[in-house]
């Protein structure tokens, strides 16, 4: 995925707010959900955060072109690291995520332990 840093997204220090790095880590892990899981995963699972992890490495300003990097860990009982890489178009990292996601079944509105059809697309 990428994103644009426009001037809404700067702050007072001139560069990107840290919030909105944030965004674009829910943003990329939320693309990479639709465009890998199935189906009836997506209509069955919502994923909620338990834990945001960000290392900040430089600025990002305005109108850097970033491409962000997703991948996934192993899943432990209702639980997925998710880590992003945000990179700048000169190949250079802005910031590294580790997000802790938790998975919920939509029936029961309960956390559950990730099933291992669900997690298997991600894993490959």
């Amino acid at each position: 995925m990428s994103a644009v840093a426009t001037a809404a997204d700067i702050d007072e220090l001139g560069h990107v707010n840290n919030i909105v790095y944030l965004r674009w880590v829910q943003d990329v892990a939320t693309a990479h959900w639709r465009a890998v899981a199935r189906a009836a995963d997506i209509d069955r699972f919502i994923w909620v955060v338990t834990r945001h992890e960000i290392d900040y490495f430089r600025a990002t300003l305005v109108g850097e072109t970033l491409t962000l990097t997703t991948w996934v860990g192993t899943p432990k009982g209702a639980r997925f690291d998710r880590f992003v890489d945000i990179a700048g178009a000169d190949g250079r990292l802005r910031a590294r995520a580790m997000t802790i996601w938790a998975l919920v079944d939509t029936l029961s509105n309960r956390a559950v332990r990730v099933p291992p059809e669900t997690a298997a697309p991600f894993l490959r």
